[in-house]
């Protein structure tokens, strides 16, 4: 056991809530073939989280890296996305280091709670209101993916946009419960303020697990 948590803490070993070979549905590489990794243990807290069962990491198999690769290497698509739960509250310099020693590029969606660890080729940094940002993660974010579920996220997402890059794109995303209310709105922001596109779950609409 004192192994494991070690080889955790290396990175060398992931608690794994699931993989699964499907379109990105969301964001700027929306409609793109990947491979998702979610890995298991989140203490932010959205209310409106769809996935979670993915906040308790002890739920989930403790993985090496080399069996998560093999797995990736099943399918023709080279793109990878790590996703959780929180993925930075693991080291993932080991898994990177390894998907792209075997030909993968190698996305991330965080909260930004914790420092960046590991290579990525896209960053997706997607701010809530739950727990506070690292501030380093602004330097590293390439695409901002504020989710509006109440009016006062506009107002969110602007103040961590004055943060981001200048080449960071900024997205708005309707909180999947509230679209009925917020997309709308959305789409007269956008209108006005036209350096935010709209991002929108478009696996949900089509089914696409």
């Amino acid at each position: 056991m004192e192994n494991t948590k070690e080889e955790i803490k290396a990175g060398k070993m992931l608690p794994v809530m699931e993989t699964f070979y499907t379109i990105q549905g969301e964001g700027v590489h929306t409609g793109s073939a990947a491979y998702f990794i979610r890995l298991g243990g989140c203490d932010v807290g959205c209310v409106w989280c769809d996935v979670k069962d993915s906040w308790d990491a002890g739920k989930w198999p403790i993985t090496s890296i080399h069996e998560i690769v093999t797995a990736a290497l099943e399918y023709p698509g080279r793109l990878v996305v790590i996703t959780g739960g929180e993925p930075l509250m693991y080291n993932l310099e080991p898994l990177t280091a390894l998907l792209h020693e075997y030909g993968f590029k190698i996305h991330i969606e965080t909260s930004g709670v914790y420092p960046v660890t590991g290579d990525f080729d896209w960053i997706c940094f997607s701010p809530k209101k739950f727990k506070n940002p690292h501030p380093d993660i602004y330097s590293f974010a390439d695409e901002l993916k504020v989710v509006i579920y109440h009016k006062s996220d506009f107002d969110f997402a602007e103040q961590h946009a004055q943060k981001v890059k200048d080449s960071c794109k900024k997205l708005l995303q309707p909180e999947w419960s509230k679209r009925g209310i917020m997309t709308e709105q959305i789409i007269n922001y956008v209108k006005s303020f036209p350096n935010w596109k709209i991002s929108l779950q478009t696996h949900k609409f089509m089914d696409i697990p």
